[in-house]
């Protein structure tokens, strides 16, 4: 099965993350597949904008955790692959064109990093979101470490990851987290007709205001990143890590 399906539409490019059997959850053949259709979608003139979703019952819910065995290795290689997971984030902030993100069902761990990483985050009613991380030893990535205190303030980040407080869409909202909240009959409508608004903007413009303001407001994006993979690495080889993410599953 193809993890990342792609589709355009009148100047709208539709990335869907295709794990469906897996509430779309994060393995690593699905990241590479989302880097490559990413980085195609911003180097293609055709696409103007960007709608991120995810197919089934569920946005993203977070890392399988099914292959967290086949995660480990030599620290080279998992610090490589969790600059993957970054990779992601900095296509879809520091990416020229606009990301309409459509979260429905679970938004977990990564999938809800990435959920914030979007320009505009329409959520459904149904949206569910938490971080998961910090209770199985591990530690958030997607730059959200800069990026959610701007949106719900230093306080409210601290408790999130700490404590992974599970929220609805209306508290998303309240947050920051979203930008609007739909019935999930109207999601993806709704995401699809926001992207061909910005779509029929002028083209240079419209990825200017993105670009001038996620760069300005998110200056220091690269270092937090940095910070995250190297606590994600080292997180990757506690030995209580693995006795938590095992006990997570049962």
């Amino acid at each position: 099965m193809t993890t990342v399906l792609c589709e355009l539409r009148a100047g709208v490019r539709t990335v869907t993350l295709n794990r469906p059997d897996r509430l779309n959850a994060i393995s690593p053949q699905l990241v590479i597949d989302l880097n490559a259709a990413l980085g195609e979608a911003m180097a293609d003139d055709a696409t103007k904008a960007i709608v991120f979703r995810g197919a089934g019952r569920a946005f993203c819910a977070g890392d399988d955790l099914r292959d967290f065995d086949d995660q480990k290795g030599a620290e080279p290689e998992v610090r490589a692959m969790i600059e993957r997971l970054q990779d992601v984030t900095r296509k879809i902030v520091l990416g020229d064109k606009i990301v309409v993100g459509a979260i429905h069902g679970w938004a977990v761990g990564g999938g809800l990093e990435w959920a914030i990483n979007c320009d505009l985050p329409i959520w459904a009613e149904s949206g569910r979101g938490f971080f998961p991380e910090v209770n199985l030893g591990l530690f958030v990535t997607g730059a959200v470490t800069t990026l959610l205190p701007k949106l719900a303030g230093l306080h409210k980040t601290k408790e999130l990851i700490l404590f992974g407080e599970r929220f609805d869409a209306a508290r998303a909202l309240e947050l920051g987290i979203a930008w609007k909240v739909v019935p999930d009959d109207a999601l993806f409508d709704e995401a699809q007709a926001t992207a061909e608004r910005i779509a029929a903007l002028p083209t240079e413009q419209a990825r200017d205001v993105k670009r001038v303001i996620n760069r300005a407001c998110h200056m220091d994006a690269e270092g937090a990143m940095a910070l995250e993979t190297a606590a994600t690495t080292a997180a990757m080889f506690d030995p209580e890590t693995e006795a938590r993410v095992k006990a997570f599953g049962t």
